[in-house]
């Protein structure tokens, strides 16, 4: 899900950020409570709105709030307002800033045969051009966001039941999707043919629930049955669950950088625990890039994984030589140019005890633009660290994202304008290695990439996406994907 306007940018906040969770649950009399502590669990996927819709078997209600899910679903009064036995949920990053109330998720449309609510993470690539369409079929669009033209689709479908209309506007879409949808008598869940994006079915008790990570299911109580499939649309009535496949097959390209950085470290992600993955992805990178050095620092929190397994692999010693702030949110901007560049400051700082007179190996998850890395270097060198050698628990990041995650264009990535030997000098560190593609492959249960047939979507690194980029076809002014939308609008 995208809409379109930027944020200033906040050199504190230097991270990739995966835009959306959803979540949804089925005939249970806690419906909407269980949706806000499922919200709760997924937050780190979406921290700028939430929205939850139920239904009570005649009608439809909907909260949606800017801010955390902890700040706006609250008291007695917020569940009573959401009444009914089922629910579906959404938690939101706007990549573009566009906190409109018109953006919350769930989106909701009444259509000729009843009302209807959708949850989507991801990102549509041809989202411009089925706009243009659809505008010129008569559809007026109410919100900035890509969610809608699947609303449209669906509405304008000529299919019978709605079922088959939400498989025919799903034909039509490119890109990337994991969908949780409310109607009058059923709930949906699907996957986009290439499962780019996560999915998981779980149980409670006889209740069916979808979300976005086991995480979601962890807090409820609530049992992982099993992944939603790449293709595999689910759909949940009184009855049971129908498992069906209506697109054509294809290879599965989930979203590599979910092992990285996204998912939530105690998460099950594809069969794999997320936290046992990134210490494999730090011991991969350090039997590829050792250093000469006394102790091993993460950068917090997300570094902290892959630098223990660096610790464990290399045999030295791990120790907590930075603190973070975790009270300082992601929009903190301060009014001037001098006080925002402390940002970095306000959520990491160096624990000199542990740095000082130290050779640190400093392990993070990623480099983006940079700005935060160059900081926090230069924290360790003030706080006494006497050398630095950065290792990083991914490839270099060089191009962007178009399936639901918010990066920069390209121009804007450290990666795709300087080589890992200018990153010394700009850095100012001793040494700088990256993990390579085939390291990350194999920290995933993978001998190494498939460079003929890539097991997952790796586009960010690699340069090589796994579908079609309709909307951006001659262009090459760095626009990103839906900020096209905003020219059409």
């Amino acid at each position: 899900m995208e809409d379109l306007t930027t944020p200033p940018f906040d050199p504190s906040d230097d991270r990739f950020h995966e835009e959306c969770g959803v979540f949804g649950v089925f005939e249970h009399q806690d419906a909407a409570a269980l949706t806000v502590l499922g919200l709760h669990a997924l937050q780190h996927r979406g921290q700028e709105a939430a929205g939850i819709v139920t239904y009570d078997g005649s009608v439809f209600h909907a909260e949606r709030h800017a801010g955390l899910v902890g700040d706006n679903f609250t008291g007695r009064d917020m569940i009573d307002r959401l009444a009914g036995d089922r629910a579906i949920g959404h938690n939101r990053y706007s990549t573009h800033g566009n906190s409109s109330a018109h953006n919350i998720q769930p989106l909701f449309a009444e259509f000729a045969g009843g009302g209807f609510a959708v949850a989507h993470n991801g990102n549509l690539t041809n989202a411009l051009t089925l706009q243009s369409m659809l505008q010129r079929r008569g559809s007026i669009f109410q919100s900035t966001s890509d969610t809608e033209i699947i609303l449209h689709l669906i509405a304008t479908s000529d299919r019978g039941p709605l079922v088959e209309r939400v498989v025919d506007a799903l034909g039509q879409v490119e890109g990337a999707y994991s969908l949780v949808c409310l109607s009058e008598k059923k709930m949906i869940g699907c996957r986009d043919p290439l499962g780019v994006r996560p999915l998981v079915l779980g149980d409670l008790d006889g209740t069916v629930v979808l979300a976005s990570e086991t995480c979601a299911l962890d807090i409820i109580g609530a049992r992982h049955v099993r992944d939603v499939e790449p293709g595999e649309m689910v759909v949940v009535t009184s009855e049971g669950i129908e498992s069906r496949r209506p697109f054509p097959q294809a290879r599965s390209r989930f979203c590599i950088f979910e092992y990285v950085y996204f998912a939530r470290p105690d998460s099950t992600v594809g069969g794999h625990g997320v936290y046992e993955v990134r210490k494999k992805i730090g011991a991969e990178l350090a039997r590829e890039s050792p250093a000469a050095a006394d102790l091993v620092v993460p950068v917090p929190d997300s570094g902290t994984p892959a630098a223990i397994g660096f610790a464990e692999a290399s045999g030295l010693p791990f120790d907590l030589g930075i603190t973070r702030n975790h009270y300082v949110g992601r929009t903190f901007i301060e009014p001037t140019d001098a006080i925002r560049h402390m940002g970095v400051r306000l959520k990491h700082n160096a624990n000199r005890k542990v740095v000082a007179g130290k050779r640190i190996v400093l392990v993070d998850d990623s480099v983006v633009r940079g700005t935060t890395s160059l900081k926090i270097v230069q924290m360790m060198r003030e706080a006494g660290a006497t050398e630095i050698h950065m290792r990083i628990a991914s490839p270099p990041t060089a191009d962007s994202c178009f399936y639901g995650v918010d990066t920069p264009e390209k121009s804007k990535l450290l990666a795709s304008r300087m080589s890992v030997k200018e990153m010394i000098d700009y850095f100012k560190v001793d040494s700088i290695e990256y993990l390579s593609i085939d390291g990350l492959y194999r920290a995933v249960g993978r001998a190494a990439r498939d460079n003929a047939a890539p097991q997952f979507c790796d586009a960010c690194f690699t340069g090589e996406y796994p579908t079609r980029l309709t909307d951006r076809q001659g262009r090459d002014d760095g626009v990103r994907q839906l900020s096209l939308l905003a020219e059409a609008s």
